[in-house]
């Protein structure tokens, strides 16, 4: 196959990164163009990356194979569709859709057209979240947390779509097993959504996760913890490191002033390649299309992300109607 002919729609914070990395992948893609709707953007990241940008969505449709869309979260079902409508492939930054119904559409009109439809969680690629996947077995709880200082760049969705989403997802596809339940809970500080929240997930085969995000915390924290039968292991996302903790005994020792613990443990760290998350999903996104192949994570999946994030957010907003009307009375 020659190289894949790609446009990129939206070339704000995330748009930009996709095509940096897009105007280093040579050997694989063209950067054929890219369409902003703010034209001084758009003529700044064209010049900047030596490409071309269009005035037009359908002008840049006439030119690609396959395009990124990395627009605001509202505007990822228009676009998709219309380059699902044109027969063209398609990544799109999370979160996917805001419904299920839409995202199902996308999927339902790629499978009908034969086209690729990937969804842009790109913590997916990251060399430790791939390792981790060969070495969780039966998971029995998760920790995790993924707080940052705010900034004002994510203004149009709460924290559980901008952030958590990504946790969702890796702890999903960790479990492999159907949700059972969910509790949440959440506030905001800065925005009209909620900007920090916690949820607490359990799934039919027993496992418990604890997802925190926050986007109101004052030191940028991305870790994982799972706790299985005869391991512990913890993921550092930073520095793309995991350890593993295995064996462990406990003793204390009885004295006149205190009681003193001691534990100890075999730990292994866990040689982890690392690359470019967002690199290694453009070139998995070349593989999905050059051989007419599914992406790593389903469709199906992909629904199932969102629908949980989805019911979170849901809870968050429910609980936060009963405290204002709670307050209210008292």
């Amino acid at each position: 196959m020659k190289r894949l002919k790609t446009g990129v729609i939206g070339v704000g914070h995330m748009g930009q990164y996709h095509v940096n990395v897009l105007s280093s992948l040579k050997n694989k893609f063209i950067l054929s163009g890219i369409y902003d709707t703010n034209i001084e953007r758009a003529r700044e990241i064209s010049e900047k990356f030596d490409t071309k940008y269009y005035d037009t969505i359908d002008d840049l449709f006439k030119v690609v194979d396959s395009v990124i869309v990395a627009v605001p979260t509202n505007f990822h079902y228009m676009y998709s569709l219309m380059a699902l409508e044109q027969g063209i492939h398609i990544l799109v930054e999370k979160p996917v859709t805001q419904t299920v119904e839409e995202t199902r559409n996308l999927a339902d009109m790629a499978r009908r057209k034969n086209l690729v439809f990937q969804v842009g969680h790109v913590e997916r690629f990251n060399g430790a979240v791939q390792e981790l996947y060969k070495i969780v077995e039966k998971p029995l709880i998760i920790e995790s947390r993924r707080l940052s200082p705010f900034t004002s760049r994510v203004k149009d969705i709460g924290v559980v779509l901008d952030l958590m989403i990504h946790d969702i997802d890796i702890v999903m596809n960790i479990v492999k097993s159907p949700v059972a339940a969910i509790m949440a809970s959440g506030g905001s500080v800065f925005t009209e959504h909620e900007d920090y929240a916690n949820a607490i997930i359990q799934f039919e085969s027993g496992c418990i996760a604890t997802v925190t995000a926050s986007r109101v915390t004052q030191r940028k924290i991305r870790t994982l913890a799972v706790s299985q039968e005869k391991s512990y292991i913890f993921l550092d996302y930073a520095t793309q490191d995991i350890h593993i903790h295995r064996q462990a005994t406990q003793a204390f020792l009885l004295t006149r002033e205190k009681i003193k613990y001691s534990q100890e443990a075999f730990v292994e760290e866990l040689f982890v390649h690392k690359e470019n998350p967002l690199k290694q999903e453009l070139e998995h996104f070349y593989e999905c299309v050059r051989n007419s192949e599914p992406p790593l994570v389903s469709n199906e999946v992909d629904i199932a992300i969102l629908k949980t994030a989805l019911e979170i957010e849901g809870l968050i907003r429910e609980n936060r109607r009963q405290q204002k009307k709670f307050k209210a009375i008292n």
